[in-house]
């Protein structure tokens, strides 16, 4: 075996960095074009958009949210039964390059809708299974808590790149007299992903092994023969803690997708959003998320390491998973105190300090990197590698459901008086908080196992 791509010791493997690096491409591409897809729906035609309605806007970028998240089930399947992933991978980069390049020349809905197809598809094929590789790459799987919350750190280095300079793109450099560079906008997502294409081929060599053959076969340097067998006790039971953590990802992502159109509507309407001369704009609110991550993930990467030196080992996922969802109640919490500020109640006139936006994001930047890195790094050790790409996508699922979700639950909330909304979902994420931390042991022992499961797993 290849011992570029696995290496023991605390000095990660190059092979880490550059599946981290491809990751910053395609979630560049990625985050630039959701802002931008929303925008594009809804500008006036004369200023070169399509003029949609905003509802009509929500759905058909809430479906880029779902279905990206929808399609790496389908690609993981592929990838554990038939090919490699990392020849899966760069034909995913490519395909959302084309995806891409028909939003740039998009003339209607439909089109649109095209590019939000071939953007799944090329998802499916690349994020779930780049993930999984990460996984294959290291042999002390004690390491991985600490590899996936640097790994996000790299995600969000493109979403705030993306996030960041697009804007300024679309309505600065490519803007002509009063019509927007929104065509441009998609055509440098397309170049990105094609240039991430290339990128991981040129480079696949540091991944050793990984990857190479379909994950049902194990990380092999030449194809065996293989015994199909069925689940054991022990791996059935790590199963349904998949399936339960998947279920606690629902809540999560679905008031966390949710916060950005919270926000968005807040800072129109009741805060000061102007910082001398400089509008703080919306987009620039998912700028600061990527750029907590960025800053978080090397200090939690530390803080898990230091946790499973302890004599009595690493907090329990479930916990830290819990304390996530705490995080993100309490962010919900900021906009309470921003009304407080201006005024309970008052008119637009009155507006709150930028700050308490600021503090929302950090808070719920605290809460994502709780939940979302650990949840692939969970999966990765405990799912049956014969269906390990299949249990990533269980985990992707949860997400698609959520996506799909919380525009409705945006509208819903809509009916209510903004503070009792706001005092509502951190009650309901404090509940689910609670069962984690109730449920601990119970949740814990599906996946240790006990003697009896064990043994079977010797035998």
């Amino acid at each position: 075996m290849n011992d570029v791509a696995t290496q023991p010791s605390k000095k990660r493997p190059a092979s880490f960095y550059f599946c981290s690096l491809s990751f910053t491409f395609e979630r560049m591409a990625y985050y630039s074009a959701k802002w931008l897809l929303y925008y594009f729906l809804i500008t006036a035609a004369v200023n070169g958009g399509l003029g949609i309605s905003k509802g009509e806007a929500a759905i058909l970028q809430a479906n880029l949210v779902a279905y990206t998240y929808l399609a790496p089930v389908f690609g993981g399947f592929i990838a554990d039964r038939f090919i490699g992933a990392r020849y899966l991978i760069p034909l995913g980069a490519f395909i959302m390059a084309i995806g891409y390049y028909v939003g740039s020349i998009g003339t209607s809905p439909g089109m649109m809708n095209l590019m939000v197809f071939l953007v799944a598809v090329g998802t499916g094929f690349f994020k779930g299974n780049l993930s999984a590789i990460t996984g294959q790459l290291f042999d002390d799987k004690d390491e991985l808590d600490a590899a996936f919350s640097t790994q996000y750190s790299f995600v969000n280095i493109g979403s705030l790149i993306g996030t960041t300079i697009i804007p300024i793109l679309v309505y600065k450099t490519f803007a002509s007299n009063e019509t927007f560079g929104f065509s441009q906008g998609f055509l440098f997502a397309s170049i990105i992903c094609f240039v991430c294409g290339v990128w991981f081929i040129i480079g696949w060599r540091f991944l050793g092994d990984a990857g190479k053959r379909p994950f049902k076969e194990g990380k092999v340097e030449e194809k065996k023969d293989t015994v199909k067998e069925p689940l054991t006790k022990l791996e059935k039971k790590r199963v349904l803690a998949i399936i339960l953590v998947s279920f606690f990802s629902v809540i999560f992502w679905l008031f966390w997708y949710m916060s950005y159109l919270s926000v968005y509507d807040y800072m129109d309407k009741f805060t000061n959003t102007q910082m001398g001369s400089i509008k703080f704009e919306t987009a620039w609110f998912d700028s600061l998320n990527g750029l907590w991550c960025i800053a978080l993930g090397p200090i939690l990467a530390i803080l898990w390491m230091k946790l499973s030196a302890r004599p009595q080992g690493d907090m329990s996922l479930f916990k830290k998973l819990g304390i996530g969802l705490l995080f993100l109640g309490s962010s919900y919490l900021m906009l309470i105190a921003a009304e407080f500020q201006r005024g309970v109640g008052a008119g637009e006139e009155a507006k709150a300090s930028l700050i308490w936006i600021i503090l929302f994001s950090i808070l719920l930047s605290l809460g994502e990197m709780f939940f979302s890195p650990l949840g692939n790094s969970f999966i990765t050790k405990y799912a049956p590698k014969r269906i390990l790409s299949v249990m990533m996508g269980v985990w992707i699922i949860a997400s698609f459901l959520a996506g799909k979700g919380y525009g409705y639950m945006y509208a819903f909330v809509l009916k209510f008086d903004m503070m009792q909304a706001y005092v509502g979902i951190p009650i309901v994420l404090i509940i689910a908080a609670a069962l984690l931390f109730i449920f601990n042991n119970k949740f814990t022992s599906l996946v240790e196992g006990n003697e009896d499961d064990h043994a079977e797993e010797a035998n």
